[in-house]
């Protein structure tokens, strides 16, 4: 229950700070990796999308249901990148 529990937190703050700053939760500097260990993740996940939430990271392994088919559609439409298999490469990433 960890994870959904530290998701709610995060996305408390990051709504909160919008409220702050009169933004949009895109327009923070707001990186979000989703780990995909539980299945509480996918609430995780659509919940995000329901607030608006683009440009957010997943892995390490992508869940079962995610084919190649709605993997294309959740990368055209919100930007979801998978994570790959070097840690490095992606925090420097997260990190620009």
């Amino acid at each position: 229950m960890g994870q959904f529990n530290d998701a709610i937190a995060a996305v408390y703050v990051a709504l909160a700070l919008c409220d702050l700053f009169e933004c949009e939760l895109n327009d923070l500097p707001l990186t979000i990796v989703l780990s995909w260990m539980e299945q509480k993740a996918a609430a995780v996940l659509w919940a995000l999308f329901y607030l608006g939430k683009k440009d957010m990271l997943i892995g390490p392994i992508l869940p079962a249901w995610a084919n190649d088919d709605i993997v294309k559609v959740l990368v055209d439409t919100y930007n979801l990148t998978p994570i790959n298999d070097n840690p490095k490469e992606d925090i420097a990433r997260i990190m620009g």
